[in-house]
């Protein structure tokens, strides 16, 4: 009997506790009509021109970078710049200690004015031969003599005179001048040390970066979409209607000047499945180093293109959705397709929305499709107030 008192008072309790849930939920779901749709902000998609901007990692390279290398053995005597200096064609920039070559020009003086000796002797004696053959007192095979000798002591005149050039040329080597207008790179060597013509390592390097190069490079696809992006049936032509390019420095602020697409390699690599592209960027104040890290900046002009803040959009197993508002105020989880590139924080919607389509703009981690909503219009200007211009 006192088992069947207890499941009685269990039962009771339980229907009892069912009742008042039963009740609550009622209680919330009275409210919530009672509260009637809840409020979201939505605004209205324009379609508008834009420009989306494609960044590359690029090398900075001079247009000229020319390794100095001594083309004579000997000591450095001078070092007569430092690193960094900005050097003009023509100016000295290291002097070589390489007494062998003076040598060499004192000798070949001396064997110079021997030569001219014996030319000046040999001339005498065909000047001296050729009477006495005239008068038959001696024979003509001694004037052909005399003359042969002539020609050979010209002939050695002349080799002396090559030797000193030669010399000269030698001797002109441990003076080491700058071959262009540019910047010079480190200098490994210093005063006293021995160089050679065979030195594997350069004395310096002197860049010109008067203008710069900017190396970068894109895969297969990226080249293709590329080739299609910009009008022209040769390559050349296409250059042409590539828009000026900018370049982003190490600090991610823009370079002042703009640069023009110049070379795009025709060929594949293999070993990295990418070709190499060449911009060309003035350089008037040597900013821009030899050797620097930077980014080229393409941009690429979008008509009508259909602009979304990516805050607008929800991530569901690697598609993107928007909640359009439709009829009656009622939310359809809509389905979009983006182009690759974006526009600062906005998506470029290329499938699943059109100009004139509302849509919310944040705030709908509880929403539901089919779900009435109760819209808080926002302006279209305010929101793509946000765009960078």
């Amino acid at each position: 009997m006192r088992k069947v008192t207890t499941l009685f008072f269990s039962i009771s309790i339980g229907l009892l506790l069912a009742s008042c849930g039963n009740d609550d939920e009622a209680k919330k779901a009275a409210a919530a009509a009672a509260a009637g749709p809840q409020a979201y902000p939505v605004f209205t998609v324009n379609a508008q021109t834009t420009e989306l901007n494609s960044d590359y990692p690029a090398t900075l390279e001079g247009i000229q970078n020319i390794d100095i290398r001594p083309k004579v053995d000997g000591f450095i005597q001078k070092i007569l710049v430092d690193e960094g200096s900005v050097v003009k064609k023509g100016q000295l920039l290291f002097t070589i200690m390489a007494p062998q070559y003076e040598q060499e020009v004192r000798t070949a003086r001396a064997a110079i004015s021997s030569a001219e000796a014996d030319v000046n002797a040999a001339q005498l004696q065909v000047n001296k031969t050729r009477p006495l053959v005239e008068k038959d007192i001696i024979s003509k095979y001694d004037l052909d003599a005399a003359q042969l000798t002539l020609q050979s002591r010209k002939a050695a005149l002349a080799q002396a005179r090559a030797a000193l050039a030669n010399a000269r040329v030698n001797l002109g080597y441990t003076s080491i001048t700058s071959p262009v207008d540019g910047v010079v790179g480190s200098i490994p060597f210093r005063t006293g040390s021995l160089v050679s013509s065979s030195s594997t390592e350069p004395l310096t390097t002197v860049s010109n970066t008067s203008k710069v190069y900017a190396y970068f490079s894109l895969n297969e696809k990226q080249l293709l979409d590329f080739s299609k992006t910009y009008k022209g049936n040769t390559l050349a032509q296409q250059m042409k209607n590539i828009p000026a390019v900018s370049l982003l420095l190490a600090d991610g602020t823009v370079y002042a000047q703009n640069g023009k697409i110049e070379s795009i390699n025709g060929q594949i690599n293999t070993a990295t499945g990418s070709a190499s592209l060449r911009a060309t960027f003035p350089n008037p104040i040597s900013l821009l180093k030899s050797g620097a890290s930077a980014s080229v900046r393409i941009p690429q002009k979008v008509e009508n293109a259909i602009l979304v803040p990516q805050r607008s959009t929800v991530d569901l197993q690697g598609k993107k959705f928007v909640y359009v508002v439709g009829d009656s105020a009622k939310i359809v989880n809509t389905e979009i397709e983006i182009m690759d590139l974006a526009k600062d924080k906005f998506y470029v919607v290329t499938k699943g929305l059109k100009a004139g389509d509302k849509i919310v703009l944040e705030g709908f981690q509880s929403l539901k499709d089919g779900v009435k909503i109760k819209p808080q219009i926002k302006s279209a200007d305010s929101v793509y107030a946000e765009i960078k211009k």
